[in-house]
Order: structure tokens, then C-alpha cells, then sequence
């Protein structure tokens, strides 16, 4: 495990490879949720996270699931890869800004299942595109998988 002054190193020179969750419920509204921890802390969210070195792609989506859900997906839609650029990084150190290279991946939410936040949201809420797209407090990242659709 690397200590935060390594990983910071590692945020300063290379990009991050990332999953976001793009979860639709029955009536066809997304799960947000409004971050607690930088990049892009107080704004509504997709879901998701970092994937580890030697993890494959399905371990870490049931990972990031488990873990910020508390309910393993294991399969999900590729919707693309998109780049997230971010001023800042999870310390708030200056001078040090963050890439992701993120794999937007959709699936439907599980019947039944209930949201167990984590220590990474304050809050989570489920959207329809069109309030995603129409507010402030939504961040532009997680916007421009709703605007893709709209594109398409």
C-alpha cells in the first residue's frame, strides 16, 4: 500500500484509471451521490473509483460497488472511455492536478437493493437525465455521459 506522499508522486506524473457507474433504477433515474473527498468534493456524482494495479476490469467494478454501495455489480455495459481532468487532487496539495482515464460503464440497479453510503458521500439520490443535466451542483464529468446520450 502506498503512503499519501507516494501516491501523490504518482497522481503529478501519470493519469489514474478509473470506473464510473452509470446505474439506472426501474422508473430509468441514475444514482448519484455528492462527494465528501476531492476531486470534485461537494458535487453530485456517478459512482465509483480507482482500479489496482493487477485487478482486472470485473474485480474492481464489484469492488468499487461493494464497497461504495454496498452491493456487488458484476457486469456492466462498456459506455467508453472518457478523460477527467480535475485542478486539484485527493490531498489538496498545491500545485498538483489529477487525470483520470475513466471507463463509463452502465447497468441496471438491482431490484430489491438499498444503498448503503459510504465514507466518500454524504448523500445519495436518484436523478433523472434531464436534473442531471439541468443542475449547477452536478459535476461536468458526470453530465457528459447524459449529454452523450442526448448526442446519440
Amino acid at each position: 500500500m502506498l503512503n499519501d506522499s507516494d501516491f501523490l508522486r504518482i497522481v503529478d506524473g501519470t493519469p489514474l484509471v478509473s470506473i464510473d457507474l452509470i446505474l439506472k433504477n426501474a422508473a430509468g433515474e441514475i444514482l448519484l451521490g455528492r462527494r465528501t473527498n476531492r476531486p470534485a468534493q461537494g458535487m453530485w456524482f456517478v459512482p465509483g473509483g480507482r482500479i489496482r494495479k493487477n485487478e482486472r476490469v470485473a474485480e474492481a467494478l464489484l469492488r468499487i460497488s461493494q464497497r461504495e454501495l454496498g452491493v456487488g455489480i458484476s457486469q456492466a455495459k462498456l459506455l467508453g472511455a472518457f478523460d477527467h481532468l480535475y485542478p486539484d487532487n485527493f490531498l489538496g496539495a498545491p500545485g498538483v492536478s489529477t487525470h483520470y482515464v475513466v471507463l463509463g460503464m452502465e447497468t441496471a440497479w438491482p431490484d430489491g437493493a438499498s444503498v448503503q453510503a459510504d465514507d466518500q458521500h454524504d448523500e445519495f439520490k436518484w436523478w433523472t437525465a434531464a436534473e442531471i443535466l439541468a443542475s449547477k451542483e452536478v459535476h461536468e464529468n458526470t453530465k457528459a455521459y447524459f449529454r452523450l446520450k442526448v448526442e446519440s
